[in-house]
């Protein structure tokens, strides 16, 4: 259609499950296609689907994000004993976020949408605090047992030459269970190369954390790499960006963090990253006020939101009842990715709209418009709770 902002690439879209799918197609239909000749490349994610394709679908969409570059993802269901009899699925599937991250090998990076009239938790946190979460490994591809009593279990490792190493890791005297997991040196190296690449791109000073005075070769090998990818690669180009790299116990770093302005980057492990984005979301107001973007060390980026797909708004909605469900982190989502896929195609128009949307998403909000997770919190005088629909339409009349 004339008038409309032309796009050269793709997106690989990737659509969700319950509210935020809902949520999803009225973005489209309300703030963007409207102004965007919207060109994706579509992949149904819904647990349906996962369920129906054996989640090769998951794996297709990873895979297209890697070639195109850029990929903006709604929230997807990852199912528990529960809902595999709600959907009567075959298995229960495992995470689509952690198999999209591991295909890509990326690092997470989560950051607060900052608004008038909601004031962080924590009264010194004045700039937002970004967590960097790894992306691969750890608890999220373990491997675990139940143990009976009377059981020995070890670590063993097969080395390439069919020797082995040995290490006990314990005794059963009573029943226990048993967890094994693994990281993988490419991976830190590209999670730490991320880090910095991230830290400079938005000069904000970058904190390191993990436990190696317990994990002394786990955690330790992160502390390793980190610091050696610094010293060889990093050091000057911080000192001439004017920032600071260090590294500290993950305890010590919570007690930094709480005591800080803010405006910094956190890297943290894989679960470490998991609770601290949550716990950094809800002290700055709401998991639905967060941004997140998986970024490679070669250059894909994936952005999604980083709450969950809002099931007790779904079943409401399924009922006819009206719902007041925050959109604010499904909209930056689609803005990020708009954004960077105008950037790598050389399009300023299309960047520029992202950017007008988030303004014009931010000035709803600060116009004392919004939705009632908001509403609850907010400080601001003649705030106006709306329901979903109604506060899409705020914001496009603002656009």
């Amino acid at each position: 259609m004339p008038g409309k902002i032309k796009m050269r690439t793709p997106l690989v879209e990737m659509d969700g499950d319950e509210m935020t799918r809902i949520i999803w197609k009225k973005i489209k239909e309300i703030l963007i296609e409207p102004y965007v000749d919207l060109k994706t490349e579509y992949y149904d994610l819904g647990l349906k689907n996962r369920d129906a394709t054996d989640d090769q679908v998951t794996v297709d969409a990873a895979n297209a994000t890697r070639k195109y570059g850029v990929g903006v993802k709604c929230a997807t269901i990852t199912p528990n004993a529960d809902r595999v009899k709600e959907y009567n699925l075959k298995k229960m599937w495992k995470s689509p976020n952690g198999t999209i991250r591991a295909i890509i090998d990326g690092t997470v990076f989560r950051a607060p949408i900052l608004v008038k009239g909601i004031t962080p938790l924590i009264p010194a946190w004045k700039k937002p605090i970004t967590i960097a979460r790894h992306a691969y490994g750890d608890i999220y591809r373990n491997v675990e047992m139940r143990v009976p009593a009377g059981a020995k279990a070890e670590l063993v490792v097969t080395k390439k030459d069919g020797s082995e190493e040995r290490e006990l890791i314990h005794d059963f005297d009573s029943p226990g269970i048993i967890q094994g997991q693994h990281n993988i040196d490419r991976s830190i190296e590209n999670f730490a190369k991320a880090c910095f690449r991230y830290a400079l791109e938005t000069k904000q000073d970058l904190w390191f954390a993990t436990k190696d005075t317990i994990s002394k070769k786990y955690d330790h090998r992160f502390k390793d790499i980190f610091n050696g990818l610094y010293e060889s690669e990093y050091r000057k180009r911080f000192e001439n960006a004017g920032i600071t790299y260090f590294y500290t116990l993950i305890d010590d770093a919570v007690a930094r963090v709480i005591r800080s302005n803010g405006g910094f980057i956190w890297a943290c492990k894989n679960y470490d990253g998991d609770v601290m984005s949550d716990m950094i979301a809800t002290a700055f107001g709401s998991l639905a006020m967060m941004t997140s973007v998986l970024v490679s060390s070669d250059g894909v980026y994936e952005y999604e939101a980083a709450h969950g797909t809002v099931q007790r708004h779904y079943y409401k909605y399924l009922k006819g009842e009206k719902t007041s469900t925050n959109s604010m982190a499904t909209i930056f989502a689609w803005t990020g990715a708009l954004k960077k896929r105008g950037e790598l195609d050389n399009l300023p128009e299309l960047s520029a709209f992202a950017e007008h949307l988030e303004k014009a998403s931010i000035n709803t909000i600060e116009d004392g418009v919004m939705t009632g997770d908001l509403a609850r919190v907010s400080t601001l005088p003649n705030k106006r709770s709306v329901d979903t629909e109604t506060f899409l339409h705020e914001i496009n009349s603002r656009l």
